[in-house]
């Protein structure tokens, strides 16, 4: 498979909408396996992977993320450029996709701008356990969708938001998130960034969870730049 240059490629076709519901993952990791520097994933980035963020979010209907990365990286409203707008609105898509929230404890801030600015209501996905007074201080400014009596059923979850009518599903995490995805066999393609670095220290790996049988993947595209790649792989067929 060739590797294409990132600036080269149209990342609207090596990314694409898919014809079946499909749950993408993507994350980022440095060659040691590393997640994050200083505890964020952004010291990992660069200009070529900023472009691939911002085509899976265009494509996408809905974008999942855990709160502990809401809180972490700080998550502001979901809000997309005019040329990425213009270009859902011609694919008959709504002008934003739908920023999801999940949360068992909904220790969430509803002034964070995630929220205070979000250009359509966001949804936070919980369980019915979860704190009352939480859930009330987040009405105002969220849908709370509930899945699961003492835990989130992602399964559930992601019926759910199916029947919204959001079936091109993008998480960006956190690892935990991601680990219970593919604990569910929720998880349909990953988008990889690897970073040129090596950043050692304690820093955990890209999905944290509990032991499950191993899951094949089929590589579909490799781009770069600056040396570093971009990977995209999907259920094997």
């Amino acid at each position: 498979m060739a590797v294409i240059d990132v600036h080269d490629a149209d990342l609207v076709a090596l990314y694409p909408r898919n014809p079946t519901p499909t749950l993408r993952v993507n994350f980022i990791t440095g060659l040691d396996g590393a997640a994050t520097v200083d505890g964020k994933s952004a010291g990992l980035g660069g200009p070529g992977d900023k472009l691939i963020f911002d085509s899976l979010r265009r494509v996408c209907d809905a974008l999942v993320v855990a709160a502990g990365t809401v809180r972490a990286e700080k998550y502001d409203g979901l809000r997309l450029d005019a040329a990425a707008r213009e270009w859902r609105r011609s694919a008959g898509l709504p002008e934003f996709p739908l920023m999801v929230v999940v949360s068992g404890s909904l220790e969430l801030d509803p002034a964070q701008l995630v929220f205070a600015d979000a250009p359509i209501r966001p949804l936070v996905i919980t369980h019915a356990a979860a704190p009352a007074d939480r859930r009330a201080a987040l009405q105002p400014v969220a849908d709370v969708l509930t899945c699961g009596d003492t835990s989130i059923d992602l399964a559930a979850a992601v019926e759910a938001l199916h029947a919204r009518g959001a079936t091109q599903l993008l998480c960006e995490g956190g690892p935990h998130l991601f680990g219970s995805l593919i604990a569910a066999d929720l998880v349909d393609e990953l988008c990889l960034t690897v970073s040129p670095q090596l950043t050692g220290g304690s820093a955990g790996r890209i999905a944290t969870g509990p032991d499950t049988p191993p899951r094949s993947m089929s590589l579909r595209s490799v781009l770069a730049d600056q040396d570093m790649l971009f990977l995209r792989y999907a259920r094997s067929r």
